[in-house]
């Protein structure tokens, strides 16, 4: 994606799509000549066959009309089946890039930001919204050529052959058009309702799944089953209401549209006899029936599409915040060269609401060092290590080579890894080229897993509950040092080891990071002997010493 298009704005996603645009506009006038081209070939072939039937015609002319009718309906056809083709691969791409767009900065708003919204408010958004949005962008590009171009063609074609005709059967058209607007508050009233209810139906299920054994231990599943019906029942009733205006309507539009057909064939027919406004031939008749009745199915067709674009802007509205923020951010690691430093000054956190945790902490560190964390039970340690990921503001600076820090410039590891329900390969390298086996070695793991009947590819379980504590926090550790960069926090990474093993890993990773700055979390120490630097964390109170 490019930086200077903002995704925040929908003209950017039409930009973002010019050379697909530029193959549908193409195919589109082919498409639309084509499609004024037939009804001139019917009405030809209607005046063919009464010639032919007086003896004025033969066979031969028909053959030749037919054979030239059906080439200009293949090419146009074909012209067609590639503007959709390329039209829905539009739809698609757009699709993608707002749901990518939406991904990356839901993962990199604040998280105090992310708990003011409902997990399932926030899934409708980023599905059934993004969605909606590009579909009516998709219909709204289709309808361009298919409805908008061809109406006017098909308006100027009949203006052609009889200008009063067609401003007596066309007063109808704007009727349904202004139906369509007027009925435009109640379509998007009943869209939004069923966002909502969708919503609401999404933190249902949420709940019901994320708390089951709760429920069950406490007996209230018959409860919760009561209060999950009366949600999806009202789920059901809101996309009824929904449905029947979307789908309703279109049919009344198209009766609407097609009343004028009672002028046409009553002042048609009179010119064609000679005693109408204009004097008309059997080609004349059949071709200007022929368009009206393909304008008037259009009409009703664009003011379907007025429905679809209501219920776009309804969805737009909605997720434009979440496409505002964030994109134009590249969260890639910065390249430092050489030497890193670190520097924290006066850096003091609490949790909204809450009293301090961290007080005007300051230290520095360059490259190499290895600093330690200690202090009695909850009394910050794991609340520094976190505040190095940014997920929550804080007071003071943290830089890196005078830089203030970004999220994915710190590698962190908390004392509970989250581990994938997959192989021990897979959780480790998670989809780069990494020697496994090396890895393994370096958190003194590969014994253990050589041991194992499918080896590295051992399926590790649901966070890892096919193995030991002290396994999963190896594998972790692997994973975390498999993936290194040059500042690196590990959260009492060895409390579920044995002190060899945790000596020798130990050993391992000072070894490993000796161009990386480490902050070590951790309540065992004897191991803070080995540290370039320690902090005492507690009762609000840091002391840095050497």
């Amino acid at each position: 994606m490019k930086k200077h298009l903002q995704y925040d704005k929908i003209f950017s996603y039409f930009a973002a799509e010019w050379r697909v645009l530029l193959i549908v506009t193409f195919t589109g006038i082919i498409y639309n000549a084509g499609m004024i081209a037939g009804p001139w070939f019917e009405g030809k072939m209607a005046e063919c066959l009464v010639d032919i039937l007086g003896e004025k015609s033969a066979f031969q002319d028909m053959l030749e009309l037919v054979i030239c009718y059906i080439v200009t309906i293949t090419v146009v056809q074909v012209a067609r089946f590639c503007k959709r083709y390329f039209v829905r691969r539009f739809g698609n791409n757009v699709n993608r890039r707002m749901k990518l767009i939406l991904y990356r900065n839901l993962v990199n708003k604040d998280t105090n930001e992310l708990r003011t919204s409902e997990c399932g408010d926030i899934m409708t958004k980023a599905i059934a919204d993004v969605d909606d949005c590009s579909e009516g962008m998709r219909k709204f590009t289709t309808e361009i050529f298919d409805t908008g171009v061809l109406l006017i063609a098909y308006i100027g074609m009949l203006l052609y052959l009889d200008f009063k005709l067609s401003i007596l059967s066309m007063i109808f058209i704007p009727v349904s058009y202004t139906l369509a607007e007027l009925m435009k508050t109640k379509v998007i009233s009943t869209g939004l309702m069923l966002k909502k209810q969708a919503g609401e139906l999404s933190n249902a299920t949420l709940d019901r799944a994320s708390n089951a054994v709760t429920y069950r231990v406490y007996g209230r599943n018959e409860n919760r089953k009561i209060a999950y019906e009366k949600e999806l029942n009202a789920y059901e009733l809101a996309s009824v209401r929904a449905n029947i205006w979307a789908s309703v309507l279109p049919p009344l539009y198209k009766i609407i549209s097609l009343c004028g057909v009672i002028f046409v064939l009553y002042f048609g027919c009179k010119n064609v006899l000679g005693t109408g406004w204009k004097l008309w031939t059997i080609a004349n008749f059949t071709t200007y029936v022929s368009i009206f009745r393909k304008l008037s199915l259009k009409s009703a067709k664009s003011a379907k599409l007025f429905n679809a674009v209501h219920k776009a802007e309804l969805s737009w509205e909605r997720i434009k915040p979440l496409l505002t923020d964030e994109q134009n951010k590249e969260n890639t690691c910065v390249n430092y060269g050489e030497n890193v430093t670190l520097t924290v000054s006066h850096l003091s956190f609490a949790y909204p609401g809450g009293d301090k945790i961290i007080s005007d902490l300051s230290f520095e560190a360059r490259e190499g060092m290895m600093i330690g964390v200690t202090g009695p039970v909850a009394c910050g340690k794991s609340t520094l290590g976190k505040v190095f990921l940014r997920e929550n503001p804080y007071e003071g600076s943290i830089k890196i080579n005078g830089r203030e820090i970004v999220g994915d410039e710190v590698l962190y590891l908390g004392h509970d890894p989250e581990l994938f329900n997959d192989t021990i390969e897979n959780n480790i390298a998670m989809g780069d080229e990494v020697d496994i086996d090396s890895f393994l070695k370096m958190v003194a793991f590969d014994k253990e897993v050589s041991g194992m009947e499918h080896g590295i590819k051992t399926v590790v379980g649901d966070s890892g509950v096919r193995l030991s504590g002290g396994q999963a926090a190896r594998l972790a550790l692997a994973r975390t040092l498999a993936h290194k960069k040059r500042v690196i926090i590990l959260d009492d990474p060895f409390s579920a080891l044995d002190k060899e093993t945790e000596r020798e890993v130990f050993d391992n990773l000072r070894n490993f990071t000796r161009d990386c700055i480490v902050i070590l979390i951790s309540h065992r120490h004897y191991i803070f002997s080995k540290m370039d630097k320690v902090i005492w964390m507690g009762e609000g109170e840091e002391t840095v010493g050497n």
